[in-house]
């Protein structure tokens, strides 16, 4: 089985006057606004590095989901944020570090057997191995 999503960015000007445009084929994103004042400077709008925390969130979080289901439990709830760092290193930016933060209730599960999973949920989801060459760190809590 092959899956294709896509995405799209249109671009106009300079890199610091200039604006760009993201969308998505399902549509979530139309023409969402991104340039960089949203990237570097808390300017309303999106940026790469959002995106890709929300990417790693919601696939780390469903991947979650089918792993406690393997093990016999099923969440009541599970809220995971993804903080994504970028750092100007030598050569440029670079995206230095990701930090998973979970917190859910999961009826059965104590928080041990919460984290190992989560673990594995993190070693195993498609964009934590996509973005293998960054470190990946998480906290787990239950609630």
């Amino acid at each position: 089985m092959q899956i294709n999503r896509t995405a799209s960015a249109h671009w106009t000007g300079g890199l610091k006057d200039g604006k760009g445009l993201i969308s998505t084929q399902s549509g979530a994103l139309k023409d969402y606004p991104y340039g960089f004042a949203s990237r570097f400077e808390g300017v309303a709008g999106t940026n790469p590095e959002e995106l890709i925390g929300a990417a790693h969130a919601g696939c780390f979080t469903m991947a979650l989901s089918l792993i406690l289901g393997e093990a016999g439990f099923t969440a009541e709830h599970m809220e995971t944020s993804a903080k994504v760092t970028l750092e100007s290193v030598e050569g440029g930016f670079a995206i230095t570090a990701i930090h998973l933060s979970l917190s859910g209730r999961i009826p059965g599960a104590d928080e041990a057997t919460f984290t190992e999973l989560a673990n594995k949920a993190k070693a195993g989801c498609p964009v934590s191995k996509a973005l293998a060459s960054v470190p990946i760190t998480l906290d787990v809590k239950i609630v």
